[in-house]
């Protein structure tokens, strides 16, 4: 990384105005909607979908990325000619370009090749340069190989994601929830389900929980091919995996931001529920969400039928992380689901069933 001059004046003024700008956005914001998704009233289980993909960038991965700047800046590590660099699998490069442009700051994108056009379209809109690699495995190294041989400084969301947060409050994302739920029937919720895909939200949430003294349980879910469950369930942190094909959660490694210790229950979910749920909430809400915000509701739903099975009454929250608009070649195309050898026939089915069974 380029040495920053952190005690020179003009240095501190910059820094000290970047964040002013960058908290500005965040002042700027309003809070992201907690939408009902309709259940039948009489089952005393009610599910709320938290929209994330309401923010400037479109994704949850906003609210990390503004951490991971504001972190870089607190710490020196960002200057007035540094050169952003992240290993990410879209939503998060698509944020941190966002934010990158805003304070004048070249950035770079380390990607697996399989990421969405849409996504990379969105990088480039912001000013961002992509770097395609055919590995999933290797994106770490080769931003690291960039940061060192350019002077750059490697933002790494998945080591930074769990501290550069504040998980006591602060607007955080765990908070929002708990606020925007204090009107409704079940207040405080049963679980709250959310996906891994840096561990920084679950680690957010899950200490949250664990801090007010809550009851909640936190449901993580993973897609095929990643390395969180298989870890969680045998308790090795050293476990690995192929990969995900649902792209902003999964990965092929157990990230340091992953926090297993805070998680009450972790549900794998295959792919093809993942996709049949994303386009079932569209169905039933008019919604166009991604495929992560799929394989979240598909643990939502399972979690809700085993609920509903023991009699028990109570809410469950989970997110909306992307919309669907940045999936139309991919998760929302016949043939390319086809080609992946992918059928989601038979869960579409059963989740149609779901609401009148």
């Amino acid at each position: 990384m380029k040495h920053v001059d952190r005690h020179d004046p003009a240095t501190r003024a910059w820094a000290a105005e970047a964040i002013r700008t960058v908290e500005a956005d965040a002042n700027r914001s309003c809070d992201t909607h907690l939408h009902v998704f309709p259940l039948p009233p009489h089952w005393g289980v009610d599910l709320y979908l938290k929209d994330e993909s309401v923010h400037p960038t479109g994704s949850l991965k906003h609210r990390l990325a503004r951490s991971l700047f504001l972190y870089g800046l607190a710490n020196g590590w960002i200057g007035p000619a540094t050169t952003v660099i992240e290993a990410s699998s879209g939503s998060t490069a698509v944020s941190e370009a966002y934010f990158a442009r805003m304070l004048g700051l070249p950035f770079v994108a380390v990607m697996p090749a399989s990421t969405s056009q849409e996504k990379i379209a969105l990088i480039e809109f912001y000013g961002g340069k992509c770097r395609l690699v055919d590995d999933p495995g290797t994106i770490y190294e080769e931003s690291r190989r960039l940061a060192e041989e350019g002077g750059g400084h490697y933002m790494d969301q998945f080591t930074y994601a769990e501290r550069a947060t504040d998980w006591r409050g602060n607007n955080n994302i765990a908070e929002s929830i708990y606020q925007q739920m204090t009107l409704e029937r079940h207040p405080e919720p049963a679980w709250i389900v959310v996906g891994a895909g840096t561990g920084g939200t679950s680690a957010t949430i899950g200490r949250y929980i664990r801090y007010r003294r809550h009851a909640t349980r936190l449901a993580v879910v993973d897609p095929d091919g990643s390395a969180f469950y298989p870890s969680w369930t045998e308790g090795d942190a050293s476990t690995t995996g192929t990969g995900s094909r649902i792209e902003g959660i999964g990965r092929p490694r157990v990230e340091p931001s992953f926090l297993p210790t805070v998680i009450d229950r972790m549900i794998q979910v295959p792919d093809a529920s993942s996709i049949a749920a994303m386009r079932w909430v569209r169905e039933v809400t008019g919604r166009h969400v991604g495929g992560s915000t799929g394989t979240n509701v598909a643990a939502a739903v399972q979690i809700i039928g085993e609920m509903r099975d023991r009699g028990e009454r109570g809410s469950v929250v989970t997110l909306i992380c992307d919309g669907g608009d940045r999936y139309t070649r991919t998760y929302d195309d016949d043939t390319w689901l086809a080609a992946q050898g992918l059928d989601i026939t038979p869960p579409l089915t059963a989740l149609r069933a779901f609401l009148t069974t």
